[in-house]
């Protein structure tokens, strides 16, 4: 038998996962909430993020990326989110944004977006979701039509981050089949200043930089290269977003359950009562236990989803990346629920930083994928039950 373990992951990931945590460390939660709270972008971190290479890792090297593959830049964001700096447009703009073009793109599309995405100087937002879709993409009515050699887009989206940020956003449309005459998912490069284009912030609870917006498309023009890759390629570079969109939300769950667990550990071991730390107790440690066993079976599953995925074989990454989105969405809930539990009154208060994870967390069984949702697709395609919707 081999000594080898089933899984572990590279040296080389291992180091990058010390220096990023490194580099997050010089930064941490304060640091985060004092921007959040005060309305402002946690800027600095992102440059020195991107300046180091982290953001690009997943890039191609002939775009002066890393070269690496989705569970490298994974790795960056679950690093950041345990030192408490969770960074959400991690999983829009290099994630999502930069995998699409990385797939798809013209060879003019990736020579002028790809070398800013891996230096981290180029940002873009993604939108897919719409007021009366929800999950249900095949009802996304904001389209694209041909106007000469140009693209009207008309519609609208809502619950989308980054757009306060992102000079560009990946739009998500659908547009006239010319061989059919019905409507097929399409991708546009859209800039946010563009004429006829507006947003309206969506006030939230979530304490953080990152805010939501709802979108409206009244008569937008755009050039024809405006159209991401192919026009029959739409339902691919769709999907093409979405596993690693769910494997680096995993990741930032994964992150902030960490985050929590060890403030938990951390005051359950100082916390003295009855002449001995809390976490004595096994009312309070075995909680946390259970936290941790939790937080690193989401690990390995969003693990094991990237290296799929990266392996190429996409049907199975679909699956794992699901799993490991509903694991990790778990986890992080329970994660903060007993590390507020565990500081008692204090778990409340501001000095202690714990209040706000809770609502934060709570987004993880939500976005960007509801956690019914995925216990959908595993019945279906996992388990070979009847469709229920």
């Amino acid at each position: 038998m081999s000594d080898t373990p089933a899984f572990s992951e590279s040296r080389e990931r291992q180091a990058l996962r010390k220096a990023v945590a490194d580099l997050g460390s010089k930064y941490g939660h304060d640091y985060f909430i004092e921007r959040a709270r005060a309305g402002e972008k946690t800027d600095e971190l992102w440059a020195a993020v991107g300046k180091n290479g982290y953001l690009g890792v997943a890039i191609p090297e002939e775009y002066g990326g890393g070269g690496g593959g989705i569970g490298d830049l994974a790795a960056v964001c679950e690093e950041l989110a345990a030192a408490g700096c969770p960074l959400l447009m991690m999983v829009v703009s290099p994630a999502i944004c930069a995998t699409i073009i990385t797939q798809y793109g013209t060879d003019a599309q990736k020579q002028h977006w790809l070398p800013g995405f891996a230096a981290g100087t180029t940002t873009m937002a993604f939108s897919i979701t719409e007021s009366d879709a929800g999950s249900n993409s095949h009802r996304i009515v904001t389209t694209a039509q041909r106007d000469g050699d140009a693209w009207v887009l008309n519609g609208g989206k809502t619950f989308i981050s980054g757009i306060d940020e992102a000079p560009h956003l990946l739009v998500v449309a659908r547009m006239e089949d010319a061989k059919t005459g019905k409507l097929k998912p399409a991708l546009f490069i859209v800039p946010t200043d563009a004429e006829g284009f507006t947003a309206q912030q969506i006030e939230m609870e979530i304490v953080s930089p990152e805010k939501q917006f709802t979108l409206f498309f009244d008569d937008v023009r755009l050039p024809a290269d405006a159209l991401l890759g192919s026009e029959d390629a739409g339902l691919e570079q769709l999907f093409a977003g979405l596993n690693p969109e769910r494997i680096m939300a995993a990741s930032f769950a994964t992150g902030m359950a960490r985050h929590a667990l060890a403030k938990g550990v951390a005051y359950a071991n100082s916390r003295e009562v009855w002449k001995q730390p809390i976490g004595a107790h096994q009312a309070v440690a075995h909680p946390l236990a259970e936290s941790h066993i939790e937080i690193e079976q989401a690990r390995l599953m969003t693990q094991r989803a990237a290296a799929l995925y990266d392996a190429g074989d996409v049907m199975s990454a679909g699956e794992a990346a699901n799993m490991a989105k509903y694991a990790a969405g778990e986890a992080v809930c329970r994660a903060v629920d007993r590390a507020v539990q565990t500081h008692g009154g204090n778990g409340l208060t501001t000095e202690y930083g714990m209040g706000g994870l809770v609502v934060a967390a709570r987004l993880s069984r939500i976005a960007p994928v509801s956690r019914e949702m995925i216990l959908n697709f595993i019945a279906q395609f996992s388990l070979g039950l009847p469709k229920s919707y």
